[in-house]
């Protein structure tokens, strides 16, 4: 049997999870989210605890399993604590800021690139103007956001300059050789 479906998710307080057939929604603190069910798995309430079982032994529902279940424990997780992204700017002259709800980011372009969260996704600009956050609820959402952001300037591998994610370690490059 599957070692992370198998698993219960124990469901901490002030999170509501509501089962309708093959329709899951979970409501916490932060929000909402609903997932839809694949028919060949099940998944039941019992005293706290989400239990989610599959109906045969197949290959295929056998990754349906572990896969479900740990969709329901990040959106348990999302809507009780949150999930967020810290991302740095690296450069001479890189920033960020924020316009209202936009990020705006400078970082070496003849123009600022604007990024307008989704709905659900909060940026927040931390330390002066090189470290910025992506929070929200779903997990997925965030690490969509954070990816795009990343995107727009990913690190070089010369002089390490653009946008990273915190702790990320860009491999560096030699230079051309100097004159000797």
């Amino acid at each position: 049997m599957s070692r992370v479906g198998r698993m219960p998710i124990t469901l901490p307080q002030g999170v509501n999870v509501k089962i309708d057939g093959q329709h899951v929604s979970v409501q916490g603190p932060k929000g909402e989210l609903s997932y839809e069910v694949r028919p060949e798995i099940a998944v039941t309430l019992d005293d706290g605890q989400l239990v989610v079982a599959r109906s045969s032994d197949e290959r295929q529902h056998r990754a349906y399993h572990g896969l479900t279940r740990a969709l329901l424990a990040n959106m348990v997780h999302g809507v009780s604590e949150g999930f967020k992204k810290v991302m740095e700017v690296e450069g001479v002259g890189y920033r960020a800021s924020l316009q209202g709800e936009a990020l705006v980011l400078q970082v070496g372009y003849s123009h600022p690139v604007e990024v307008v969260p989704p709905p659900g996704i909060k940026f927040s600009v931390e330390k002066g103007d090189r470290v910025f956050t992506v929070e929200g609820i779903n997990k997925e959402l965030v690490g969509e956001i954070a990816a795009k952001i990343r995107a727009i300037r990913k690190p070089e591998p010369y002089k390490g300059k653009g946008i990273r994610y915190q702790g990320e370690r860009v491999r560096r490059k030699a230079g051309k050789a100097g004159k000797v």
